[in-house]
């Protein structure tokens, strides 16, 4: 490989090392710092009542003025309490636990039973929603709005729902009636279905005894009451999320929408809600619902309380002495593509699959994610399947490497003609940079070559690094010996010499967080140290230097990437140094991988050779 080749590739990496090392030791760490600071004083500041939903008028449409109005003002010490404080209604599927709150008739208990928050399979398990009030509010509410100047008495979240019929807790089989007489002709009921997974249905009746016609606005939100811990890692979003008709994909960070307070979309279709790194809530109207949505910020003391919302922009007439009635959804639980692809596919909700953020190479993180699922059910470990996924790329782009080797090799063999070029013409660069032109076309090299293979892997491995990163299904998927997260760094650390000693180095200030350095990236280093070996130093000194701490900087960069990546990488290394010394051998060039190595180790003497001559 020549200059060019190197000073290309060069770029490359460094390009890579600015990009996610500005991200994992400047910008990542000063924003979890932030994040931090924001929970303690979340959660020294009793959480207060979430936002109402505004007046509207007679479209619909949400006045950008409108005030928000406190439900509540009561406050817990703690969930268990905010929980027993009212009368429930069960939750109790495969999937999911909890219960409804019948003030209010509020989905504000929600935990994921198939998911736990360590991989000690006795850690409690996932919790996605809580009552308003207790630390880290999070809740779904369904109502409906007035007409601008309207009167009429409606239920709000102080409002207490009594449960109607035989059916005494939701499950997959048994949906819930509540009901709520408004004392002044209007009878509301709300029926709520759960299927076996995530999704709830939510039909909301009214039933008009009195004698005129009245028109409502059905309305739905999603808030969430202080800022969670996130980890504002770029290739993921977490915050508000929604798919809006013309508007496409809309997603705001959390200190965004603190900048911005609110944002309008209205005469919309879609969805939205919030999105954690695994999990997500969302209120979905019929797909050709129109709707006026809207993410809102405020505050209530030091507590930020966040909210997205739509309101239907065309009314629901319920006519005297009649009955209407309108239908959604909420979505609430882990991001699982194939279910969420299910309810897309059955519903026909509009690009639900962004739920997920399959980041900027979707078009490969997809396919990959499914490749790796796909092989996990025939080897039965993500680890193995990682290792499978590196063999089907390295077959993919077989082709690509052997034209690539080849011409390497080629150059390989005109070594010492170029040698001689840059001797002859050393004080006249661009003659030289002509002659080995013509070299190259008299010979038939392409000096690019070497090049390809790498840049063009640079989006499968960066698909593979976000599926690792964003799946669920690799969130404490084990691989073997001390792996037991692919989705978490290699627990190991050399400076703690493996956990013989007993402090925690990435404590100290301004160093520490360069300081876990596991076994797998260690594999990882020396495999990429070995690769590098496989061709002789670049002539250029700078080069050579780069060259040679390039392992280490990727070493300790790795050190805090998931294990699964670094496994991958590896392995990928390993693979390479193999594939390109049998095809480079079988064009004749001559491979001196040990001599290389062994030449790293005889460098240091020679400087003083040559000063006592």
């Amino acid at each position: 490989m020549n200059s060019d080749n190197r000073n290309v590739i060069l770029a490359v990496v460094l390009s890579m090392i600015v990009l996610f090392g500005w991200q994992f030791f400047v910008a990542g760490p000063q924003l979890e710092r932030q994040q931090r600071q924001n929970e303690i004083v979340a959660q020294q500041q009793a959480e207060q009542a979430a936002l109402a939903v505004p007046a509207t008028t007679a479209d619909g449409t949400q006045p950008a003025a409108a005030t928000d109005q406190p439900l509540s003002s009561q406050t817990f010490a703690d969930r268990d309490t905010a929980i027993a404080a009212s009368n429930r209604v069960a939750i109790d599927t495969e999937d999911l636990a909890g219960s409804i709150n019948l003030t209010g008739a509020r989905i504000d208990d929600l935990r994921l039973e198939k998911y736990r928050e360590t991989v000690d399979p006795d850690s409690p398990i996932i919790t996605l929603l809580s009552p308003s009030g207790a630390p880290g509010g999070y809740y779904v509410e369904h109502g409906w709005a007035p007409a601008a100047g309207a009167t009429t008495a409606l239920p709000d979240a102080n409002s207490v729902w009594a449960l109607e019929g035989d059916a005494t807790t939701l499950t997959a089989a048994t949906p819930v009636t509540l009901r709520y007489d408004n004392g002044q002709g209007l009878i509301f009921r709300r029926t709520i279905a759960l299927d076996e997974h995530y999704l709830f249905t939510i039909t909301q009746t009214v039933e008009n005894t009195g004698s005129g016609d009245v028109a409502l606005f059905p309305y739905a939100r999603v808030v969430r009451q202080g800022t969670p811990p996130v980890q504002n890692f770029f290739i993921q979003h977490e915050g508000p999320i929604g798919v809006l008709g013309s508007n496409n994909y809309v997603a705001r960070k959390y200190h965004d929408l603190q900048n911005e307070r609110q944002v309008d979309f209205p005469s919309t279709s879609g969805w939205l809600g919030i999105a954690d790194k695994y999990w997500a809530t969302a209120v979905l109207p019929q797909p050709d619902a129109s709707i006026n949505a809207r993410f809102a910020y405020t505050s209530q003391g030091t507590t930020p309380i966040y909210q997205t919302n739509y309101v239907e922009t065309q009314p629901v007439v319920v006519p005297a002495g009649g009955t209407a009635s309108v239908e959604s959804f909420v979505f609430a639980g882990a991001k699982e593509d194939r279910v969420i692809t299910a309810y897309q596919t059955e519903h026909g909700f509009d690009r639900l699959e962004l739920l997920i953020d399959w980041g900027w190479f979707h078009f490969l993180t997809k396919p990959m994610h499914w490749l790796l699922v796909t092989l996990y059910g025939l080897l039965g470990n993500f680890g193995l399947a990682v290792l499978a996924v590196t063999v089907i790329v390295k077959a993919i782009f077989f082709p690509l490497a052997n034209r690539s080797y080849a011409s390497m090799a080629a150059m390989r063999r005109v070594q010492p003609e170029m040698k001689a070029i840059q001797e002859r013409l050393k004080e006249d660069r661009p003659a030289q940079q002509q002659a080995m032109m013509e070299l190259y076309k008299k010979e038939k090299i392409n000096p690019l070559s070497g090049c390809w293979p790498i840049l063009i892997q640079i989006p499968v491995f960066f698909a593979l690094y976000t599926v690792i990163f964003i799946s669920i299904e690799m969130r404490h998927a084990p691989f073997f010996g001390w792996i037991q997260d692919l989705a978490a760094p290699d627990p190991t650390n050399i400076f703690t010499l493996f956990g013989l000693i007993p402090w925690n180095p990435m404590a100290l200030p301004f160093i520490g967080s360069f300081l876990h350095l596991g076994i797998w990236p260690l594999i990882m280093g020396v495999t990429m140290w070995v690769q590098m070996k496989l061709n002789p130093p670049p002539p250029d000194p700078t080069q050579a230097m780069i060259f040679n701490w390039m392992p280490v900087i990727f070493t300790f960069m790795l050190g805090a990437f998931p294990a699964g990546l670094v496994i991958y990488w590896a392995w990928n290394n390993t693979l390479s140094v193999t594939q390109q010394w049998f095809i480079m051998k079988r064009h004749g060039a001559e491979v001196n991988l040990f001599g290389n190595i062994l030449d790293s180790f005889r460098k240091k003497p020679k400087p003083a050779e040559n000063s006592k001559s």
